[in-house]
Parts: C-alpha cells; sequence; structure tokens
C-alpha cells in the first residue's frame, strides 16, 4: 500500500468565525484582493473586518463559473494595484479564482500557459502568495482541493491549473453563511458533496485516510440533505451538509474521482447545468454500470464490497446491496427536484462528442473499472 496525504496548512471550523477574519488575515499580507461570490452587502461585511485590522481591499465580483477570460482580467488588477494576499469568499467558483489568482500572483506569465489541454501545461515554481478559502455553499470542497477549475468560452470545455502551491493557508467554514443558500442551490451543491465523498471510496485510489471522510461525509450527507433542502434555517443540518462538502474535498484531493466527474467537466463545459445537477442525474446510472462491468469483468474487485457498503451507509440498512442505494439515490433525486440533463438541451446528437472527450479526463481515470463507449453511452441515455 501507497499513499499520499496533504491539505491545507489550516482549518477552522465554527458557527460566526467569519466576524474573525480581519484578526486572522492581519498578518497575512497588506493588501487583499477578495475574491466575491456574494452580495456586495455580504461582501462590505467582509470588507469592513478587514478595514478594522488594517487591510486595504479589493473586490473582485465572480458571476457564475470562472473563465480564462475572467481570470485573466481579475489577475491583470490584483498584478496592478499590488495586491499580496487573497481570499476566495463564496462557492467553489469565488474559490477557484481565488486560488488561482494567488498562484499567477507568484509565477510569472498569464494562467493560460500552465493549464492543461488547452495550454500548455507549465507546472508552478513558485507557491501561491497567501489565499483563505471561505466557503458559502456546501458542495464543492475547492476550499481544500489543490486545483481550480476553469471554463474555456472558445473551447467549449472546462480544464483545471493544478498544483500542492494552491492548497490554501487558511480555510474558515462558518455553517451559519449557508443558512440563506435557496433550495435549488442547496440541492444542486449537496448533491455534488455526495458524489464527492462516494466517488473517491469506490476509486481505484481509495485509501485508509480519505476512507474515513468518505464514510463520515457519506453518514453526514445521507440524514441531513433532504433536511436542509426543505428547512434551509436548520442549522444542525446546515453543519452536516458543511462537513460532508470539505470531507469531500479532503477525499478527492488525495484519491481519485470516477465516472461521474469524467463526464460532469465535458457536459459542463458544452450546457449551461449547474454542476451538481449533472453529478445527480449521472451518479445513479454510473453506480449501476460500474457494478455490473464489475461483476462480468471483475468479479474479485473490492470496489463490489464498497458499492454494497456505499448503499448500507446511505439507507441506514446494514444488510443493503449496491441495488438498493441506486434507488435510494434516485428517490433523493425526485426529492430535490433533480431535472434530467434533456431539459438543458441535451441530445443523444451529442453523445459521440461527450464520450470522446471523457473518456480521456483525468476523472475517469479513477473510476474503479475501465468503461466501454456503449456503457458510457448507456450512462447518458439513462440521464437524458
Amino acid at each position: 500500500m501507497k499513499f499520499e496525504f496533504m491539505t491545507a496548512n489550516r482549518i477552522l471550523f465554527e458557527r460566526g468565525a467569519i466576524n474573525q477574519i480581519g484578526k486572522l488575515a492581519k498578518n497575512m499580507g497588506n493588501k487583499v484582493l477578495l475574491t466575491s461570490g456574494m452580495s456586495t452587502e455580504d461582501t462590505d461585511k467582509v470588507v469592513g473586518y478587514l478595514k478594522e485590522e488594517g487591510l486595504d481591499t479589493i473586490v473582485l465580483f465572480v458571476q457564475g463559473e470562472p473563465s480564462v477570460e475572467g481570470i485573466k482580467a481579475g489577475l491583470d488588477q490584483a498584478r496592478n494595484e499590488k495586491c499580496d494576499m487573497v481570499i476566495g469568499f463564496g462557492g467553489g467558483s469565488a474559490m477557484d479564482s481565488g486560488k488561482i489568482i494567488a498562484a499567477m500572483l507568484k509565477n510569472p506569465g498569464e494562467v493560460l500557459e500552465y493549464l492543461e489541454i488547452i495550454g500548455e501545461g507549465r507546472s508552478l515554481l513558485m507557491p501561491s502568495a497567501p489565499c483563505i478559502a471561505i466557503p458559502t455553499t456546501s458542495g464543492t470542497g475547492a476550499e481544500v482541493t489543490k486545483n481550480s477549475v476553469l471554463s474555456s468560452n472558445e473551447k467549449k470545455i472546462k480544464v483545471s491549473l493544478r498544483s500542492p502551491f494552491m492548497l490554501p493557508e487558511l480555510v474558515l467554514i462558518d455553517p451559519e453563511l449557508t443558512k440563506s443558500v435557496p433550495p435549488a442551490v442547496t440541492a444542486s451543491t449537496g448533491l455534488d458533496a455526495l458524489t464527492q465523498v462516494l466517488e473517491p471510496f469506490v476509486s481505484n485510489a481509495a485509501n485508509p485516510i480519505t476512507d474515513a471522510f468518505c464514510r463520515e461525509g457519506m453518514s453526514r450527507a445521507a440524514k441531513s440533505l433532504k433536511r436542509a433542502f426543505d428547512q434551509g434555517d436548520d442549522i444542525i443540518a446546515r453543519e452536516d451538509m458543511a462537513i460532508a462538502s470539505l470531507f469531500g474535498g479532503l477525499a478527492l484531493a488525495n484519491a481519485k474521482l470516477g465516472a461521474v466527474h469524467g463526464f460532469a467537466g465535458v457536459i459542463g463545459g458544452m450546457y449551461p447545468i449547474p454542476h451538481g445537477v449533472v453529478c445527480a442525474t449521472l451518479l445513479p446510472h454510473v453506480i449501476e454500470t460500474n457494478v455490473k462491468a464489475l461483476k462480468e469483468r471483475d468479479s474479485s474487485s473490492e470496489a463490489l464490497k464498497r458499492f454494497d457498503e456505499v448503499a448500507q451507509i446511505l439507507t441506514g440498512n446494514s444488510n443493503a446491496k449496491a441495488a438498493e442505494g441506486v434507488i435510494w439515490i434516485q428517490e433523493l433525486c425526485n426529492h430535490l427536484k433533480v431535472p434530467g440533463l434533456s431539459t438543458f438541451g441535451m441530445t443523444q446528437n451529442e453523445f459521440p462528442a461527450i464520450i470522446e472527450k471523457s473518456m480521456g479526463a483525468s476523472s475517469m481515470k479513477g473510476n474503479p473499472i475501465q468503461l466501454t463507449y456503449e456503457e458510457l453511452e448507456y450512462i447518458l441515455n439513462k440521464a437524458l
């Protein structure tokens, strides 16, 4: 057995922790770039906490998922303003934007040079500028991952910049910040969190450390996602989902994902579909297909037992099998009103292009078994 584990330098999890941001940031730099996905009112509160401690702040509002073009503009602003630290405040998009700009503040050139697939894939040579990640949704786990995902408007694809240097210096998780997240976003982000504690557990790079995070994360998501969706001010449910999201980030950063995310990056680059919705519609069909493929081609695989354990954790039934886990996920998606992918304009005509791109995706390499073209096509048909 061989594995490696790395994460952010410090993680602070506490209700009301946002009030401490000024004191926590004051020794990390002098001028802050704040990448915010939040309202002006919420952003101004953070700026106020920073100002109390003598920190100047430049705000970059992040609308939607970050793009190569948008990051270039933000980086130019941060360099021109001589910012020496970055705070990502919001969902995965705001945090990913902050992480990548922090990295580029200490490395020469433009972001495109460092991107996989569409760029040169250069490696970061220097550690990032100090970066603080503050999630306000429970889903991506981007606060503790070593990559940022960007979309290319020109190429119609999502790509990543990856480096251990991109792990934040400080992660501040305040579950109170998620209480105002509307139900549809709670559903989408929560299903992403669930997927990200499930896929690493059955991946070909699972290890004892990530297994522990995955088991606990699945358990908390199973009991609290519906509650957070139905009653947004249930702080216990919000705490559980914040922990599930954090644990998903810790797991995927140190194990691998699988076919769900192998598809999701490609589909998300082609259609305006929330990432969590893509994951949720694919997840039950990916599990079903993986189990069938494993039974046919690798019946001694440890992953088969793990899919049964997933079902047992999600359903609370110690005798459950994988098929019951699939049903549980489908019922959860129905409760959360998750639409099929055809709702967003996806048709069978695009399947060949989606499958071709997905088969080469880095996440697909973590799947417990290599799936055939026909199996991938079956998954897409079921997810429509």
